[in-house]
């Protein structure tokens, strides 16, 4: 595969081998800007994911497998399912599913690296789209829904009784605990953070703006994080915005926090037990709220590059930055050994082929 190859060390004008890994990447130095050939970038990684095809991750049967073809199409090379609050016998469903389709992928789909718990363990006073199932977590119900599908990632409201400990367990058991869906301060927040909380729920959405005299969630996380997910399909987070947090946070990344409508006509879709309702391109619930998004990882990265980062940035805010945080080294960048899991891109950074572990859509 020919092209301008980004890689770890900067763009190359040349030749990408490879089988289910990439075996070598041959070439010299080149500006990609001069050079008209088309773009090869390290698939994405999309680490919230609720829907799309018209189907949702709280479906089980085989919804995980429709997503994760549908965002395949898109450049997603690997995902986390993410699910609902909502009550146990919903979420063990799902995980159930979520979990079968993490040990084979089907052809023509994006890996599944696991799953995104967004809730229960969540404000109720914070819910945004979530339904109203929100409570307390405990350590033997992690566990529990652990054994059905590998939880990557966990999003908690951290002033909620217990859940501070809750933080520490489960960061010292590997998972990734991400601060959302909270009335928290910047107090609390700092306070997760030191327990070991590892990034931040959608930033800005969900959870307390910053103010000078109180500086409340947003603050803490522009102030301390290292990683924060956000949603750069400019209607959840202002371009400005956006800026504030690249700005402050090293290693933010793009989610898409996308929904059953992603991929599909205006019309009504599940989110978990929630109707919501695609109108010119945003998701919403009957009272007007957002309800995560019909972004897809390619239109994350054109929109970055609409406002102003290069390609080479955004191609890290959508892909080598979430494989980092999740600690996956052979994923989310394009050098010998690593995953055969990368994008070709014609100059307007449009979709021409994606490749997943080696194998073309």
């Amino acid at each position: 595969m020919r092209g301008n190859i980004l890689t770890p060390g900067g763009w190359i004008g040349g030749e990408l081998r490879f089988g289910a890994r990439i075996d070598a990447v041959d070439g010299g130095p080149v500006d990609p800007v001069a050079n008209g050939d088309d773009y090869i970038l390290p698939g994405f990684i999309d680490v919230h994911v609720h829907g799309g095809a018209g189907r949702d991750m709280m479906e089980g049967g085989d919804a995980p497998h429709v997503i994760a073809a549908l965002h395949a199409r898109h450049g997603t090379t690997s995902l986390l399912a993410t699910t609902m609050t909502a009550p146990p016998d919903d979420i063990e469903r799902a995980l159930r599913a979520i979990g079968a389709a993490c040990k084979e992928r089907g052809k023509g789909e994006a890996r599944i690296l696991g799953v995104h718990l967004e809730g229960p363990y969540i404000n109720a006073a914070r819910l945004g789209a979530q339904p109203p199932f929100a409570k307390e977590a405990t350590l033997l119900e992690v566990e529990a829904y652990e054994r059905l599908a590998p939880l990557r990632v966990i999003t908690v409201a951290p002033e909620i009784h217990g859940h501070l400990e809750l933080v520490r367990h489960l960061s010292d058991a590997g998972i990734r605990v991400q601060i959302g869906h909270t009335s928290g301060s910047y107090e609390d927040g700092v306070a997760a953070l030191e327990h070991g909380a590892a990034g931040f729920t959608h930033l800005f959405n969900a959870m307390p703006g910053l103010h000078h005299r109180d500086p409340g969630m947003v603050g803490a996380a522009l102030a301390h994080a290292r990683y924060a997910e956000i949603i750069p399909d400019l209607l959840h987070v202002h371009p400005g915005a956006i800026k504030v947090a690249l700005r402050a946070i090293p290693q933010l990344f793009c989610v898409t926090d996308s929904t059953a409508a992603a991929g599909m006509p205006d019309g009504d879709y599940m989110l978990g037990r929630q109707v919501v309702h695609k109108c010119m391109g945003g998701v919403r619930l009957a009272d007007g709220t957002l309800a995560g998004s019909t972004l897809t990882m390619d239109g994350a990265l054109r929109n970055l590059v609409r406002i102003g980062l290069s390609i080479e940035d955004a191609a890290r805010r959508v892909s080598t930055n979430a494989a980092d945080y999740l600690g996956e080294a052979l994923r989310g960048r394009l050098a010998p050994g690593c995953h055969a899991d990368f994008v070709v891109l014609d100059r307007g950074l449009n979709i021409k082929a994606v490749y997943i572990e080696g194998e073309a859509l």
